[in-house]
């Protein structure tokens, strides 16, 4: 999707707890005051060099892609044509769409279910409080960082090759991918507990284990929870057009619409997928709040009512709700599993495929075609989000009612943002590619779009959640409305804005990598290609060169964070 979290390798939308990185919703500091007389403090390297890094690569870029006036009104006037013969929209049969819907969401369940069994023991040895071997350690933190930096689709692409056409590749492609986010957030809220609780039971004589579970991972519970519902509704986005490659789910009926020229149908499948994320994101959002700590002022602080002994808790509401909760949770994750199209045989079989696979990994090959692949990505995401920030901001600066104070229009750009970011970024791409023609134009304006929705909606939150003094303080001098925004609201807001900028580069990157799978340039066209042709040390030359440029993104990101947050 587009959307969804800074944090994580996929779209944000609620403060997720347990994570180091900047938070939708998460309060900057302050800004630090001198006393009269006092130097001006020295401006981060990063405040300045950053935005310049991103206004350089975007010169280069708009000469790269071929971005011109011209060029830009004639293909709107190309989209404006198409979306045209995609009215009005029809669903064609509504059982066959159901039953992908469906499909689709028991793929997300699924593969949310795996990841988040699997990232448990990560996350536990991932963690710095693992008193385990540091081999051990090493191999966890590998596992979550590869499995982050390689996104679903690619995921899906590989597992079709092993497991064949269907849900299953889908499904186990989600769950490997959400292992990179599930994991390392995970493993952040075992860093941040307090060690009291597992000095104290580690000195009676409990084992590793026991210790574990009796304090880290249930005082992690409530944490966790709010994580995985979050991921979910990632995945459903992601889900929804894994069937682009063959990995089941709407995906499916939408290839085969926009392949055919149905245009209309294609558009009713889009509003579909749309309606089923708006619907989620909201189920989603309301869950959250019921396991949120003290969501309301009826909520009580104790676990458990007393019992008829010390021993023995009782039973109240709220403990009978959980447990119904969580036992309905497992169900609905045991019957999703049993829709993937599971079966021994293919097992069997793909053992066999998977083996072909990895043996054709090595050696890797890495050409000039893979280096100017990757390039094009890495310029394509980098162009996409200035041009995104830029727009985002301006949306986010009139979408905040202490700042522009319009309710209708605040209401207005948050509607249009839900409804940009509900459409997922290669959906876009499938547009522009049947409206302008292959090539990284079209995976551009995909992406701008995307990095458009992100922005507005992280600096949105970020712009609600500053401390409002300075601002009131500055109008009543007399201030102007520009005024206040530059000398009591950007102040504040810097941190925010450089993170997460940083956080929408990460995530445009990582879709600019799949966009050419459906001819929007950048790396995925040859990816797939190579897969598909049996090209497996090339498939493996790309891969490692994708995980390559997505951590040392993040490795800049992280001393942006530190010199600026």
């Amino acid at each position: 999707m587009s959307g969804t979290t800074r944090q994580i390798v996929e779209d944000p939308r609620t403060p997720r707890p347990g994570s180091r990185e900047p938070r939708d919703g998460q309060r900057p500091s302050a800004p630090r005051t001198s006393p009269p007389g006092s130097k001006r403090p020295r401006v981060s390297a990063a405040t300045l060099g950053i935005p310049l890094a991103y206004l350089a690569v975007t010169v280069f870029g708009v000469w790269w892609i071929d971005i011109r006036p011209a060029a830009v009104a004639a293909g709107f006037g190309d989209i404006a044509r198409l979306l045209e013969r995609m009215v009005p929209p029809t669903t064609g049969p509504v059982s066959d769409l159901l039953t992908l819907a469906l499909e689709t969401l028991w793929i997300a369940i699924a593969g949310t279910g795996l990841a988040t069994i699997a990232s448990v023991f990560l996350a536990a040895a991932a963690s710095r409080h693992f008193t385990g071997p540091k081999l051990v350690r090493w191999l966890a933190q590998g596992i979550i960082i590869v499995t982050r930096a390689v996104p679903s689709l690619i995921f899906a692409i590989l597992f079709v090759r092993i497991f064949g056409l269907g849900p299953l590749a889908g499904g186990l492609a989600i769950a490997v991918h959400s292992i990179g986010m599930i994991g390392k957030m995970m493993a952040d809220v075992f860093e941040e507990q307090s060690p009291s609780p597992r000095e104290a039971i580690a000195s009676v004589g409990a084992s590793r284990l026991q210790n574990f579970v009796s304090t880290t991972l249930t005082r992690a519970l409530p944490a966790v929870t709010s994580l995985v519902i979050y991921r979910l509704d990632i995945n459903v986005r992601a889900s929804a057009v894994l069937g682009l490659v063959g990995a089941g789910g709407i995906g499916v009926a939408l290839q085969t619409a926009i392949g055919s020229l149905n245009y209309r149908r294609a558009a009713g499948i889009i509003l579909v997928i749309v309606a089923l994320l708006l619907i989620l994101e909201l189920v989603a959002y309301l869950v959250q709040r019921a396991v949120a700590e003290h969501a309301d002022e009826h909520t009580q602080s104790q676990l458990h009512v007393a019992g008829s002994t010390p021993a023995a808790p009782g039973w109240n509401r709220s403990r009978v709700l959980r447990s119904a909760a969580a036992a309905s949770a497992v169900i609905l994750f045991l019957y999703s599993l049993s829709q993937l199209s599971l079966n021994l045989s293919r097992l069997g079989q793909a053992w066999n495929n998977a083996l072909a696979l990895l043996s054709g990994f090595v050696p890797p090959v890495f050409t000039e075609e893979i280096l100017l692949g990757i390039f094009e990505s890495v310029i394509m995401a980098f162009t996409a989000t200035f041009f995104g920030v830029l727009v985002g901001l301006v949306i986010a600066v009139l979408s905040t009612r202490h700042l522009v104070r319009f309710e209708p229009l605040s209401l207005a750009l948050r509607g249009i943002v839900v409804f940009m970011r509900g459409i997922p970024d290669i959906v876009y791409a499938l547009i522009f590619v049947a409206a302008l023609g292959l090539g990284p134009f079209a995976g551009f304006l995909a992406l701008s779009i995307s990095c458009t929705a992100l922005a507005s909606k992280f600096f949105t939150d970020s712009l609600q959640n500053i401390d409002p003094a300075p601002l009131r303080a500055l109008e009543a001098t007399g201030a102007g409305r520009i005024q206040v925004f530059v000398s009591g609201v950007w102040p504040q807001f810097v941190p925010s804005f450089i993170g997460n900028s940083l956080f929408t580069s990460d995530l445009a990157l990582r879709e600019s990598a799949v966009l050419g799978i459906v001819g929007a340039g950048g790396i995925g066209f040859l990816l797939d290609e190579s897969v598909a042709t049996l090209h497996y040390q090339q498939t493996a030359g790309i891969l490692i060169g994708l995980i390559v440029v997505v951590v040392a993104l993040e490795s800049v990101a992280r001393w942006a964070r530190r010199k600026v947050i």
